[in-house]
């Protein structure tokens, strides 16, 4: 649907109701259909927009958060940005926590929406660019750190139901209402698990039979119950080693799928130059793992993924070298 009649209230209002894109170009040999939710077209680039507007909004209604609030969260980039983005306009002062490992653009974009932007050194071992498990660890403590000296609201992306609801309330119903209700499968990139869980309880609401994968770094699938061999992976925003992400239930679960980063790499390249989608590792992860599913399992079927962010947050990367 256009949007050139619409006029909206602010840019808050613009979160949410992207494009559902056939990526045919890349599953022309393939039997099978891939379509991809252009989630890095949200104001803040990417999907995180739909949950820090959630987080927000719940939070006001519940009076957990109070006018003139600072606001606090723990983010690789993406929710950080939502966050300023929601924040600023109503009024909210943010501090975003960051590793060092994330990708700088993601810090300047933040404090150019009016974030303060707080980074946290990384473990001794880890490798610039590659946030571990650990690393997260390090990030958090000092988000707990700062809310209890701010007397802030955490905007606990983790924890909190607001980003479960996100993509129950809209993002499942979305693809659902452009897919014209044929979706067969769906996969996305586990984060916080809030984008799978979401959209995997809508989808099985609508339909037991659709199929839903969760989506691992080759090396980092402890969702899958396998032993941790890469930690450093570099898919940022996910696989973080996190075993007990609150919103995933087994019965939405119907599998698992690992994708290299390598293979992200690779794909996400694939996806600006033959689809026109400009966008980060954990999308061409997505869709890599995606095109397994329609060489594999469903083959034969139509599939849906998430495009999570926008490449130009991975401009200071080897990504696009």
């Amino acid at each position: 649907m256009s949007r050139e009649n619409f006029l909206i209230s602010s840019t808050i209002d613009a979160i949410g109701s992207t494009p559902l894109v056939e990526l045919s170009r890349l599953t022309k040999n393939l039997d099978g259909r891939l379509w991809a939710k252009l989630d890095h077209l949200n104001p803040g680039y990417s999907k995180k927009d739909r949950i820090a507007r959630q987080i927000i909004e719940d939070a006001e209604s519940d009076g957990d958060l109070k006018p003139g609030q600072t606001v606090v969260e723990l983010t690789s980039g993406n929710t950080g940005t939502g966050l300023a983005i929601v924040c600023g306009i109503k009024g909210y002062p943010f501090v975003a926590v960051m590793s060092k490992g994330n990708s700088i653009e993601r810090a300047r974009m933040m404090i150019a929406l009016g974030a303060e932007v707080v980074l946290v050194d990384q473990q001794p071992n880890s490798t610039p660019g590659q946030v571990s498990g650990g690393d997260i660890e390090l990030v958090e403590i000092r988000t707990q750190e700062l809310v209890n000296e701010r007397n802030a609201f955490r905007a606990d992306q983790f924890r909190l139901a607001a980003n479960f609801r996100a993509h129950y309330l809209h993002t499942g119903p979305e693809i659902i209402k452009q897919s014209k209700g044929i979706i067969e499968g769906f996969c996305d990139f586990a984060g916080t698990g809030g984008t799978f869980a979401g959209c995997a309880a809508a989808f099985k609401k609508y339909d037991p039979s659709i199929q839903c994968f969760i989506v691992e770094p080759d090396g980092s699938a402890v969702l899958a119950g396998k032993a941790i061999t890469n930690p450093n992976h570099r898919i940022q925003g996910g696989g973080y080693s996190m075993a007990n992400l609150r919103y995933l239930k087994s019965d939405d679960i119907d599998g698992f799928l690992e994708v290299s980063d390598e293979e992200a790499i690779k794909t996400t390249r694939q996806l600006a130059r033959e689809e026109g989608i400009f966008a980060g590792f954990s999308s061409g992860a997505n869709v890599a793992a995606a095109l397994q599913l329609l060489k594999g399992p469903l083959k034969g079927k139509v599939v849906a993924t998430m495009i999570n962010d926008s490449g130009l947050k991975y401009l200071s990367t080897d990504l696009w070298e």
